[in-house]
């Protein structure tokens, strides 16, 4: 197998499969770049491929996919079991990012963020750091990754870890609030 000649050949296909299903060139681009070198790793490792365009198609669907869950960033409020969880988490997630309007908004912003940061400072340090990041600095999962040498799966599950133990701190005090 030639890379190269299967590079020139394939290369125009593939990068209009790949622009079809992804938001931006730069992710297209380094997704093709990935396809050509796991094809080139394959050749120099002597690993045998059949049938070289769809093998190519199914790196590049692995690619795209992968893509997908490492920008996935899943905001606070929608990693509920319910629609009254929606609704819950929906109202705090609304006193924390509004201007209070009044002296009591203040004052129930500021017993939930106090309990938030309570909760926070409570989790494991890998689970707090992540949800802080992703949440409270904005970053992605890839920046994160990028800049911790974290696996993203592996951000994906703490931060889930660190939502649903807030989740269950903040239902008790919003029931305390409204009670």
């Amino acid at each position: 197998m030639n890379v190269a000649d299967i590079v020139k050949k394939y290369q125009g296909r593939l990068k209009g499969f790949v622009r079809q299903r992804v938001s931006s060139d730069e992710d297209a681009e380094d997704i093709l770049q990935n396809i050509f070198y796991q094809l080139a790793n394959a050749d120099r490792l002597l690993m045998p491929v059949e049938n070289v365009l769809a093998w190519l198609y199914t790196v590049a669907r692995n690619q795209i996919t992968d893509l997908w869950r490492k920008k996935k960033n899943i905001p606070f409020s929608e990693l509920v079991n319910n629609d009254e969880d929606a609704e819950i988490f929906g109202e705090i997630e609304n006193i924390l990012l509004s201007d209070p309007e009044t002296p009591e908004d203040e004052y129930i912003k500021s017993i939930i963020m106090s309990e938030l940061e309570t909760a926070l400072s409570e989790l494991p340090k890998e689970q707090r750091e992540v949800f802080e990041m992703t949440e409270i600095q904005g970053m992605s999962n890839k920046e994160i990754s990028e800049k911790t040498g974290v696996s993203v799966n592996t951000l994906l599950s703490r931060k889930r870890y660190a939502v649903l133990y807030l989740r269950e701190r903040l239902y008790d005090l919003y029931y305390e609030l409204t009670s």
